[in-house]
């Protein structure tokens, strides 16, 4: 197996309200994953206290936030996260170029000058939850396709280092901003779907609302730098070695990339 597959696993820590519990998925997994989410579920529960603790246990940190408001206010966020030590955050695209621009090099310069490490800032372009139905309801005029490329230029524009999309985009995005540019896939489903495994076991899961999926090797073999798994982690017999199996399954797409 690639010894960087691995690393390219983010596990999404959105889980429960007991941070003890919470604390114990971190302590299983930190070996066998690359980065824990960290979203506006668990940063709700627990505050900024989640992000140290887990750092302190020797975990990274995506900071899965989405920041959206005027320039200054996204500025100030940015600023913070850069504070708590995360390895990656994200705000939306929807912001606008002024915002992403502005906050890109507002984080650039504190990292210089705390001596702090530069988190990857990711662009948000459009939720994988959402298909052409629920952008023509919106208001856009254009496929879900020609709006995440013209959202990844304006950001790629602004000095982001990537953004967060579909793996089903992957290919257009790696055309438009080459293959220094950053994707994070959310929206990964192994090759045996979890689904298909917890219907089996007579087991229903709700609230699956990801709606553009792929499976980990295909989303790397089309060029998605990191991946994104919650639920089919979480809801595995063995979490463990169900998260050394997509390791293994972004290793095949590593090697069918080359």
């Amino acid at each position: 197996m690639n010894k960087n597959a691995k690393e390219r696993l983010i596990f999404a820590l959105d889980i429960g309200e007991d941070i003890d519990r919470t604390l114990e998925w971190v302590e299983l997994l930190k070996d066998h994953v690359g980065m824990f989410k960290v979203g506006k579920e668990a940063f709700g529960h627990y505050g900024p206290d989640i992000v140290s603790v887990i750092k302190k246990m020797g975990g990274k940190v995506f900071l899965d936030l989405k920041f959206h408001d005027i320039p200054n206010t996204v500025i100030g966020a940015a600023r913070e996260a850069v504070k708590l030590g995360v390895s990656m955050f994200n705000l939306h695209a929807l912001g606008g170029k002024r915002m992403m621009e502005d906050t890109v090099q507002s984080v650039e310069k504190m990292a210089r000058q705390t001596g702090a490490p530069m988190p990857v800032v990711l662009a948000v372009t459009v939720l994988t939850s959402l298909d052409n139905d629920d952008l023509q309801m919106l208001g856009f005029s254009g496929a879900v396709e020609d709006i995440v490329l013209n959202l990844t230029r304006i950001a790629s524009d602004a000095g982001v280092s990537g953004v967060v999309a579909s793996a089903r985009d992957v290919v257009s995005i790696r055309k438009l901003c080459g293959d220094d540019f950053i994707i994070v896939t959310p929206g990964i489903r192994p090759a045996l779907h979890y689904e298909e495994r917890t219907e089996m076991m007579g087991i229903k899961v709700a609230g699956d609302d990801q709606k553009r999926t792929l499976t980990p090797r295909e989303a790397i073999r089309r060029g998605s730098d990191f991946i994104v798994v919650g639920r089919p982690i979480i809801t595995a017999a063995d979490p463990v070695e169900m998260a050394d199996n997509i390791s293994r399954e972004i290793s095949e797409g590593l090697e069918l990339r080359c």
